[in-house]
């Protein structure tokens, strides 16, 4: 990333926001929404524009914005259906603005409307181009990225815990093959509470965001990441019931519709637990700094896996 991005951007999203080409007199200040090295987000007025990561392809980025596109019921509708600029060589794509979760409100979030849009997208056939799903692959860039952590600063004792979990991974989970014996659907790739808004503002229907990662799998991903909280205590029992029991309610295909869900979640929630274990640890050598209580859980949840 460039000191050149957020200007770049603010630029792209002011004249988005204002198509008709005159000056800007709106009053709205421009914000930063999200900024990291793999994504930009900046809004003004009611539009919102997104630098995706370097190296993004925009042809798959564009037959993933087809996909929210065509599910407007599920997805934040974009706001053209291609990447609309680029910004130092990163599509950028625009958007309505959508009401995300107060992050002060952890008791109104909506596990039941996340549960009940998967379950569409996961219920929607596939288009023939659509792409893969991301969601293993962004699980070995984690342990990728980790790997460069440890080699630049030598080792680090939470290190092979999350190494052995990794490792004891079937080749599909670690993105090396696909999922053997399991539903291919549309999946969302990186379902966490921070990918729904309600749309239209401030008060419209809970709809999905974020199409990086949108494309053909194992629908059981989606469930992963909760279902790792809830296996590492992060998320509360009764949470994750409300979760699991809307997104059978919704006929989700991705577990079956009574009984022990266990057989089809264990390997991806165990993935997703060495996922963010990874990043989290890769974080923290990077900042220098010991690791936190959510962290050490999770650490310590990956080597209840693989245990030495």
């Amino acid at each position: 990333m460039t000191a050149d991005v957020l200007p770049q951007l603010t630029a792209e999203v002011t004249a988005a926001a204002h198509p008709d080409a005159t000056p800007c007199h709106c009053g709205a200040a421009t914000t930063t929404l999200a900024h990291r090295p793999d994504t930009t987000v900046l809004r003004h007025a009611a539009t919102v524009a997104k630098a995706h990561a370097p190296g993004t392809d925009p042809t798959v980025l564009t037959l993933r914005l087809a996909i929210a596109t065509g599910l407007p019921d599920v997805f934040l509708p974009p706001l053209a259906p291609a990447p609309a600029a680029f910004v130092d060589d990163r599509p950028v794509t625009l958007w309505p603005y959508g009401v995300p979760l107060d992050p002060d409100a952890p008791e109104a979030a909506p596990w039941e409307a996340a549960a009940t849009l998967l379950a569409l997208l996961h219920r929607t056939p596939p288009t023939p181009t659509a792409p893969p799903m991301a969601g293993p692959a962004k699980a070995a860039h984690a342990i990728a990225r980790l790997s460069e952590a440890l080699a630049a600063t030598g080792a680090h004792p939470a290190a092979p815990p999350v190494l052995r979990a990794w490792s004891a991974l079937p080749a599909w989970a670690r993105a090396e093959a696909p999922a053997p014996g399991r539903p291919r659907t549309l999946c969302h790739g990186d379902l966490h509470l921070g990918q729904l808004v309600r749309y239209p503002a401030p008060d419209g229907s809970w709809r999905l965001i974020d199409v990086d990662d949108l494309g053909v799998g194992d629908p059981a991903w989606d469930l992963a990441r909760p279902a790792s909280w809830y296996a590492c205590g992060l998320l509360p029992p009764d949470e994750w019931t409300r979760f699991l029991g809307a997104y059978r309610a919704a006929g989700g295909p991705a577990v079956p519709q009574d009984g022990d869900p266990w057989a089809a979640l264990d390997v991806p929630a165990r993935a997703l637990t060495v996922q963010t274990g990874a990043r989290y640890l890769a974080k923290a050598i990077a900042a220098e700094r010991p690791l936190d209580e959510v962290e050490r859980s999770l650490i310590d949840a990956c080597a209840r896996m693989a245990p030495e």
